[in-house]
């Protein structure tokens, strides 16, 4: 436990680190970063024997996040990832009795999740003139996941009796759930009165007393997400026959073991973001 505490203070100083560069170069960069590692962390899960398709992700990914929130925009993204769908279909037949096919699927579809959650970290910069209220939206995504984690399993240990899917997390409980419902809610709460009091009423996104009622549906919601996100990366490791995804986190695991529970809420986020606000 005390090493899991350890890295997680270490990791939330990066973050606020990383954070202070949000309107810069530099987070681009950090995404990518994290991005390669995920994907790395993907394809040692599935084993598949074939590092092309780990190298040949990366330039599609580094045009992607470099490029930013105009890359869809740009003819070069969409001819390098023509290029990269023409590989990776040109790989299954260069490498037809080492590459499985069915590992392939599975590593671009887990991919494309983690793809799409980083990406919408940068949606929600492109959709807001002040950086903080992007950040604002980034950081109630990450407060969703965590907090509801931590609440979780901490009302798990104190009241978990009925299992919530045994097959894939033995140790998740419906009750425990409940309490990661709840505690997303307050934690969204939380952070939302910090930031109004942080940045004054007439300039602020959050100013309505009626977007604090929306963040309880919004919150549910976002737990709910971040439940599903960890049970589906629970699902592969299982299918996969490993216990955790790497060791960059001492006590944690690997990034997947760790953002597990956001991959399916930040681009939720970015949604009601989009819908609420008018991003």
């Amino acid at each position: 436990m005390k090493t899991r505490v350890i890295t997680s203070v270490v990791g939330l100083c990066v973050l606020a680190l990383v954070l202070c560069f949000f309107n810069t170069l530099v987070f681009n960069a950090a995404l990518v970063a994290v991005v390669l590692i995920a994907f790395h962390e993907i394809y040692n899960a599935f084993a598949l024997k074939c590092p092309a398709v780990y190298v040949g992700l990366i330039p599609v990914t580094l045009l992607l996040f470099l490029y930013g929130e105009t890359a869809v925009r740009q003819p070069l993204f969409w001819a390098v990832l023509y290029v990269t769908v023409l590989f990776l279909a040109a790989c299954t037949v260069l490498f037809f009795h080492r590459l499985n096919y069915a590992k392939l699927a599975g590593t671009v579809l887990f991919c494309t999740v983690v793809v799409v959650c980083f990406y919408a970290m940068l949606y929600l910069r492109a959709g807001f003139p002040r950086p903080s209220d992007a950040v604002y939206f980034i950081i109630l995504g990450l407060g969703f996941a965590w907090g509801g984690d931590t609440s979780a399993y901490f009302a798990g240990r104190a009241f978990g009796k009925h299992k919530l899917a045994p097959e894939v997390s033995p140790h998740k409980t419906i009750e425990g759930a409940v309490g990661g419902i709840l505690g997303s809610i307050l934690v969204g709460m939380l952070i939302t009165a910090v930031y109004v009091a942080l940045y004054s009423a007439p300039d602020s996104t959050v100013v309505d007393v009626k977007y604090y009622l929306l963040l309880v549906p919004v919150g549910a919601i976002g737990s709910m997400l971040g439940i599903l996100g960890d049970l589906f990366a629970s699902a592969v490791k299982r299918q996969c026959g490993i216990k955790d995804y790497g060791t960059i986190f001492p006590g944690h695991g690997g990034i997947l073991d760790r953002f597990d529970s956001v991959l399916l809420i930040i681009p939720y986020v970015a949604l009601c973001a989009s819908f609420l606000v008018g991003v």
